[in-house]
């Protein structure tokens, strides 16, 4: 906060003493309101743990970034209209899936099954609602990238000399996957 917010558009002349103080001032407020979110169980983390709560809501961004991504680096086609959509789209299609798809569809479809949450209500585990929100947002993607330029003049160049891999460390891996294997077959 101190560097990028506080000395950039607030106080420019801040000298390094007053930005020492600023940075305990806001780990002090930033401890103050953890503590107050965390008092009452607010968030709701209790019930299922903090691991669980930070992924499943990782999930509502990560699957429209991962096919932005994905697609702006492998498929030259994809344009900026796509990649903005992309992202858009999976937050939505992750609200969707984690929060109304069973009570939309029903808890039983093609695609997953939602199972009880102990609360009355029906989810659908949340790796089977990024994996959707994914596969979505890529269809999306692919249709608009095709309503444009055949190829993106804007497209990243991918330099296919970065994924040779050397001798050395084809045995180097091969070497791990066995004593991997190994340690399975000795402890399963």
């Amino acid at each position: 906060y101190t560097l990028d917010v506080h000395k950039k558009y607030i106080q420019k002349g801040a000298g390094e003493r007053q930005q020492v103080n600023i940075g305990r001032l806001a780990v002090f407020a930033s401890m103050v309101l953890a503590v107050m979110f965390t008092w009452n169980d607010v968030l709701g983390i209790g019930g299922v743990g903090g691991f669980t709560y930070i992924q499943k809501y990782t999930g509502f961004i990560s699957p429209g970034v991962f096919a932005m991504f994905f697609l702006g680096m492998f498929w030259k086609r994809t344009t900026g209209t796509a990649a903005i959509v992309g992202v858009l789209a999976g937050f939505l299609l992750s609200v969707l899936f984690n929060e109304y798809a069973p009570a939309m569809f029903g808890n039983e479809t093609l695609l997953y099954t939602a199972y009880p949450n102990g609360k009355g209500l029906y989810e659908i585990p949340f790796h089977i609602c990024m994996g959707l929100s994914f596969f979505f947002t890529m269809l999306l993607m692919v249709g608009i990238s095709f309503a444009g330029p055949k190829v993106n003049p804007k497209a990243f160049e991918l330099d296919t000399e970065m994924f040779k891999v050397k001798p050395q460390t084809t045995v180097l891996i091969i070497i791990t996957l066995l004593i991997i294997a190994a340690l399975y077959v000795k402890f399963w």
